[in-house]
């Protein structure tokens, strides 16, 4: 009997499929993910499924189900055989093969092969789409995309922010090559304790050029990460070692550092708390980044006292 409705992987493809369509329609739902994200999802979901269903059609098939076996066909009758035949013998239904004369047409079951095709070729297309999406409909972006003087002139407004937080000639630099900050390095930032010269990652760089000269406020998580990061380096700059401490500091000084670069007020509080309120379980990784008890409104680390906002 022939297999009705869609299987699991091709209701997990509709799924994946829809998702990027709501993607491009939505804006909300585009600021709250990046770009990549969904995209590299489906990749790996269509890969998966092309690799799988070629190596299914490579493969010999384990059971033919009702049909014979390859080696039944080669001890008992050869390939001239076709599909059995379900009839009575004896008060019993049993399954008889048949020859191409004898078979009944409308008891023989459908080839299978144009389905097992379908699979991998259905992949394919979805793979040469994406493709089509991520290099035409979708613009390039990134630090990369900037030119070399928005490049400088972004990194000259960050230093500018960094010294004042550090209350001294300071310099941020955008590390595009990745040897002071980045993946390998497991850090979004670097600065030199006491000295003048700190580094971002060029996602955060990109981020906060965004933010200042775009108006563009992004995800709110992930601004409100790159305005902490530098925050957070400024006050390293300034001379504090500690990490927890640091954070404390730099979760404080990102409400005017976000209002400075073009956040609301409310806005760049809301980010703020919401890395405060994250640390705990960002810090479960990293135990010297968590702050210490007096991180709190009124506590020994509040740098507004009087003040009853805290961060």
């Amino acid at each position: 009997m022939p297999e009705v409705g869609f299987s699991p992987a091709r209701r997990l493809r509709l799924a994946a499929v829809v998702f990027i369509v709501a993607w491009f329609l939505l804006p909300e739902l585009r600021r709250w993910i990046p770009p990549w994200l969904p995209f590299l999802a489906l990749l790996a979901l269509e890969v998966n499924f092309l690799v799988a269903g070629l190596r299914e059609r490579g493969a010999p098939p384990a059971s033919r189900g009702r049909s014979p076996q390859e080696t039944d066909i080669d001890e008992l009758g050869g390939e001239e055989w076709l599909e059995p035949v379900l009839v009575e013998v004896g008060g019993q239904q049993v399954w008889i093969p048949v020859t191409d004369e004898e078979a009944e047409p409308k008891r023989r079951r459908p080839l299978r092969r144009p389905r097992r095709l379908l699979g991998p070729l259905e992949g394919l297309a979805v793979l040469v789409a994406l493709a089509a999406v991520l290099f035409v409909l979708v613009p390039a972006g990134g630090w990369a995309s900037l030119d070399a003087a928005a490049q400088a002139r972004t990194q000259e407004r960050l230093s500018i922010e960094a010294s004042r937080i550090a209350g001294h000639q300071a310099r941020v630099h955008c590390d595009a090559e990745g040897k002071a900050v980045g993946v390998v390095q497991h850090s979004d930032g670097l600065a030199e304790v006491g000295g003048a010269n700190a580094f971002l990652t060029p996602a955060i760089c990109y981020r906060l050029h965004g933010l200042a000269f775009d108006g563009d406020e992004g995800s709110f998580s992930q601004t409100a990460r790159a305005i902490a990061v530098l925050a957070h380096e400024a006050w390293h700059l300034r001379g504090v070692r500690n990490e927890g401490v640091v954070n404390c500091y730099a979760f404080q000084s990102g409400v005017a550092l976000g209002r400075r670069l073009g956040l609301s007020p409310g806005a760049a509080a809301q980010m703020m708390r919401q890395q405060l309120a994250e640390n705990a379980l960002s810090a479960r990784s990293a135990p010297a980044y968590l702050v210490p008890a007096g991180c709190h409104d009124g506590g020994s680390l509040d740098l507004s006292p009087g003040s009853s906002r805290f961060p």
